[in-house]
């Protein structure tokens, strides 16, 4: 079963500085019958303007990930951490018993970006913070590993039973992965067309899977390449 979260759908606010597009319930959206899937509580496709951003907020018990898709993002977080992720960087920050933290986008140029909020498997765990690069290549017309509970692969580890795969598949190419029974997946496009398992995504569109052994990810040749993140999901 595969149900459309559609791009138009989403909630969205615009504060001048920040245009953001919510898939689940947040801040001030709310649609009870959008309140995450599975352990996924939130994907936020936001648009920070150069020289503003987010302020010293708090955080606590949620696996935290942000995917830069063009631009650059500086943080700062109250256990010293300092760091700039820029396109094709993966920052993973567990906010466990809890941290404050800063996003701001210091360049001169807007950043585009997807945060991401995963329910942890325990609450009250140690804050934490990584940061990783994939090249375009890692992630060409493949399923590259971004996050995962054990950080195989190089990707980033996360406090939950849960994948993050990251790819940009070429028009005319295909993927495959195996669901195993029990398992769900979420597919969130960023750009570009998609089908998976016959059904039409385009960018900013999501879909949820459940009961379904096998996903066949194909992009819509004519667009340029598809550009998607794929969570398996307990």
């Amino acid at each position: 079963m595969i149900r459309v979260r559609a791009s138009a759908a989403r909630g969205h606010a615009n504060h001048g500085w920040l245009d953001t597009y919510y898939s689940f319930s947040f801040s001030n959206y709310y649609d009870p019958k959008h309140m995450g899937f599975r352990d996924l509580r939130v994907i936020n496709e936001d648009r920070v303007s150069a020289g503003r951003g987010f302020g010293a907020h708090p955080h606590n018990d949620m696996e935290i990930i942000t995917y830069i898709i063009d631009g650059e993002l500086s943080h700062r977080d109250s256990t010293g951490t300092e760091a700039t992720i820029r396109q094709n960087d993966v920052q993973r920050m567990s906010a466990g018993t809890g941290v404050v933290h800063s996003e701001y986008n210091n360049s001169d140029k807007p950043v585009h970006l997807l945060q991401i909020w995963i329910m942890p498997e325990a609450n009250d765990l140690p804050p934490s913070y990584e940061d990783r690069t994939f090249k375009r290549e890692d992630k060409q017309n493949q399923l590259r590993l971004i996050a995962s509970r054990d950080g195989d692969g190089g990707s980033t580890k996360t406090n939950q039973d849960a994948s993050v795969y990251a790819s940009l598949l070429d028009g005319g190419k295909s993927l495959a992965l195996d669901l195993p029974a029990g398992r769900h997946a979420w597919v969130q496009l960023i750009s570009g067309e998609l089908t998976v398992n016959g059904t039409h995504l385009g960018a900013g569109d999501g879909a949820a899977i459940s009961n379904e052994t096998k996903l066949t990810l194909a992009s819509v040749g004519g667009n340029g390449a598809a550009e998607f993140l794929l969570f398996d999901l307990a």
